[in-house]
């Protein structure tokens, strides 16, 4: 942050990436009218800027150009600049970096776009340095150069910003093709995967390597299906390699945002929440398959980091964590031999260096990133050890934290909660799922359950864009899962609706991205495909079928199929690129089997303990026969007396009840 203490219009914002911008000497303004109308007023083109807390090179484009008086002199000057936290507002964030992807084949933070007044977009790009570096332009020339145009040509720019906004729409609004989810999409998928199998060090493709924990979950139902081995061993082989890895926090717990590296090795050091809230889910479902408990311990660690590191006293979840330890990316997570050694004593300090691979050369700026690469038995290291080392740790440097409670984020930390809670048996975890419902309940939520994006400092801000409600959604069935709690089905139902009255295409089908009533920007898109995260739509098929297995509502699956639908026919050249939609169609490609259990005192460990992607498990006693039937009718008919009995149905059609519920009964019947 700049000594400077004028401090710009951003001190009143909220956001913590908008309020590290507070004392730019940019004269900032935050997205909304009061720009615009200046932008107009002032007949000057906008510079708009979008990036997030922890975002390494959004940090450098501050420190190189964001801080400098000559750089602020030329937008003060020439235009009306915009910060965005993409974090609140991944609306504004998907418009346009839908438009830079278009103008340049690529996309990233931070956003960088110029354009008119009225939104429309005449140039993009992400980091630009401040001057001219490796035939790059810098903004001391490209600044200039635009101001110039713009006061001798602007009509050229205004053409350009019609025709690119013109394109971009196109985009937003394919054709739609008569096709229906079919296995071939599976099938092309698993090939692509195959393909770009990294045999040697893991994961898929070359340098720098993501988790895409989703692709991951996609493998594994696709190996249980098809029966096929390859493709739970790539899943096998990444999970640990990454665990293995530096992106692996070993010290502290969590997962960094990637690897640079194609061994897993050097992280960008940043840890997001959502990222961790999907690896978790991932590791437990392995755990689930291969019944090793090195996938239970991974998934707990990185839970213990999230609850230690990244929760308030309400449960909500923090969005993450800096890459960036006193402006120096990584310095917060290595370390020297002779730090161990003088912190865990000269025996143990050179056992730890040999097994977490600390040398004198380092392998990151002349230090050493804890890894266990090369180790063939994982053996644990004294927590007392590894306690010291995060106690020191955190007195010799710290690292910046975003402290936004994002709801879609907190909504996928759910999802990892109540999944972990059921298949460890961990009534903490389960409590803690729970709270973190409730907190965003209300803090989160309108009277009219209505969302908000986030809470931050006592304020709730913003109306919930799709990955809100879909990913809460999901959060909602887990703890269904994890529960049987009937509420649970209900509040889901409330929340589909929503989305049906305010996001749902009817012309096409899909969602949009944000609400008919919410802000129209210059596109409304409707997103596809994954990216960090699965996309609201395919998350959300998976909700409407789900609803329809665990109710019978035709509603629900005249709905689901739709959106089945809708996603075949947009993602049928590159079903690889949507992996989670092709999760949700397993429900649809696959027999899917429903278990209704009646009476009292369950114990379910046959279940929680297995991977069974095909079940849909229903309670009914007779504290919640009623409740039950409000949700789901067709349970009505299911008697309650005497002993447990438990119902296995496929497809409407159920076999001989069993009085009782193990493995053997669920593996015969499936």
């Amino acid at each position: 942050m700049s000594t400077n203490k004028q401090a710009n219009r951003l001190i009143n914002e909220k956001s913590p990436y908008l309020l590290q911008h507070a004392y730019n000497p940019v004269d900032w303004y935050a997205w909304g009218e009061e720009a615009f109308s200046k932008a107009k007023a002032e007949d000057k083109p906008i510079f708009l800027s979008i990036g997030y807390s922890s975002c390494h090179w959004c940090h450098v484009m501050e420190d190189e150009s964001f801080e400098s008086e000559e750089i602020a002199k030329l937008l003060n000057e020439n235009y009306v600049s915009i910060k965005v936290d993409r974090e609140e507002r991944a609306d504004i964030d998907a418009v346009y970096m839908n438009v830079c992807q278009t103008l340049t084949g690529s996309g990233g933070w931070p956003l960088t776009i110029i354009m008119t007044p009225d939104q429309k977009p005449f140039f993009a790009a992400t980091y630009i340095p401040k001057t001219a570096r490796y035939g790059q332009a810098g903004l001391d020339t490209l600044l200039p150069r635009v101001a110039q145009i713009w006061g001798k040509d602007k009509k050229s720019l205004l053409e350009s910003g019609n025709e690119i906004s013109k394109a971009v729409n196109s985009l937003d609004t394919p054709d739609q093709i008569d096709v229906q989810p079919q296995k071939e999409f599976l099938q092309s998928a698993y090939e692509h995967f195959t393909k770009r199998f990294d045999s040697v060090y893991s994961g898929f493709g070359d340098a720098p390597k993501f988790p895409s924990p989703h692709n991951l979950m996609f493998l594994l139902r696709y190996s249980y299906y098809e029966k096929d081995k390859t493709a739970s061993d790539m899943v096998e082989k990444t999970l640990i390699e990454m665990y293995k890895g530096g992106i692996f926090d070993h010290i502290g717990g969590g997962f960094s945002r990637y690897s640079t590296d194609r061994q897993w090795l050097v992280p960008h050091f940043e840890k997001m929440l959502y990222d961790n809230a999907l690896l978790i889910y991932t590791y437990t479902q392995m755990y689930q398959v291969s019944k090793d408990p090195i996938y239970k311990k991974i998934a707990e660690k990185t839970i213990s980091y999230v609850l230690n590191e990244l929760t308030d006293e309400n449960y909500g979840f923090y969005c993450g964590q800096d890459a960036d330890s006193e402006g120096v990316e990584g310095k917060y997570y290595v370390f020297t031999p002779s730090e161990i050694v003088d912190v865990l004593g000269k025996e143990k300090g050179e056992a730890f260096n040999r097994q977490y691979n600390i040398t004198k050369e380092g392998d990151f700026e002349g230090s050493s990133i804890p890894n266990l690469l090369g180790t063939i038995e994982l053996q644990d290291t004294d927590p007392k050890d590894t306690q010291k080392l995060y106690e020191y740790r955190l007195s010799r440097t710290s690292l910046n934290k975003d402290d936004k409670v994002v709801t879609s984020w907190n909504g996928l930390m759910i999802v990892a909660l109540a999944k972990a809670g059921a298949a460890f048996e961990s009534s903490d975890y389960k409590d803690a799922a729970i709270k973190a419902y409730e907190n965003i309940k209300e803090r989160l939520s309108k009277e009219d359950g209505r969302l908000y994006v986030r809470w931050r400092d006592g304020e709730a801000k913003g109306i919930g864009k799709i990955d809100d409600y879909a990913f809460v959604a999901w959060s909602l069935l887990e703890l269904y899962n994890c529960t049987f709690d009937v509420k649970y089905i209900k509040e889901t139902v409330k929340i589909a609706d929503i989305l049906i009255e305010h996001f749902w295409d009817n012309k096409e089908g899909g969602f949009f991205m944000y609400a008919d009533d919410d802000e129209k920007l210059l596109t409304r898109p409707k997103e596809i495909y994954d990216g960090a995260m699965p996309s609201g739509n395919s998350v959300l098929a998976l909700v409407l079928i789900k609803l329809y297995e665990l109710t019978a509502d035709i509603k629900w699956q005249n709905y689901a199929d739709r959106q089945f639908d809708y996603l075949a026919g947009n993602i049928k050249d590159y079903p690889w690129a949507s992996a989670f939609a092709l999760i949700a169609m397993t429900h649809v490609l696959y027999p899917t089997k429903q278990l209704i259990c009646t009476g009292s005192n369950f114990d379910f460990k046959s279940i929680y303990n297995n991977f069974l992607p095909e079940l849909s498990t229903i309670v009914k006693t007779e504290e919640n026969g009623r409740e039950l039937a409000s949700a789901a009718p067709f349970t009505e008919s299911y008697e309650i007396g005497g002993e447990n009995k438990y119902y296995l149905c496929e497809n409407g059609q159920c076999k001989q009840p069993s009085n009782s519920l193990d493995f053997e009964f669920i593996d015969k019947q499936l």
